[in-house]
């Protein structure tokens, strides 16, 4: 009996699993996840973020608008400091390489789907998403 789709889709995960681009980003993820400023910016956003929220949800005549102000600066601050962290600018790197093959994958499969050759599917370009719902077609 023949293999399923969902079974070779399977071991293709598995492949997907296995390579330099999934390595790299699970790889960077452990070193987000050992960073300990990083872990400490994270700690002290999510805080800052919690305090905001909870001055934006008071009434009009309770909230303080110089503490709003003050936290919205903070909740800044703290996030670009986070996206600056040589930790985190290597994760988002890797997060976006994978991104590419996902969605060159997607694409295979959509094209697929759509009657198309799987097999002549190039990488997509910059900014394609990979879902040819509002593509104009493939280069």
């Amino acid at each position: 009996m023949a293999k399923s789709a969902i079974d070779l889709f399977k071991e293709a995960a598995a492949q997907l699993q296995r390579e330099e681009e999934y390595l790299a980003l699970m790889g960077t993820l452990k070193k987000n996840d050992e960073d300990e400023a990083l872990q400490t910016l994270i700690g002290d956003f999510n805080l800052a973020r919690i305090d905001l929220n909870s001055e934006l949800s008071k009434s009009s005549e309770e909230k303080n608008q110089e503490r709003v102000a003050s936290l919205n600066t903070k909740v800044t601050e703290l996030y670009n400091a986070i996206m600056e962290n040589e930790s985190m600018k290597a994760y988002n790197e890797a997060k976006q390489e994978m991104e590419s093959v996902i969605n060159w994958v997607n694409a295979i499969i959509n094209t697929a789907v759509n009657g198309g050759d799987p097999m002549t599917v190039e990488e997509p370009q910059a900014g394609c998403s990979g879902s040819c719902a509002s593509c104009s077609g493939c280069h």
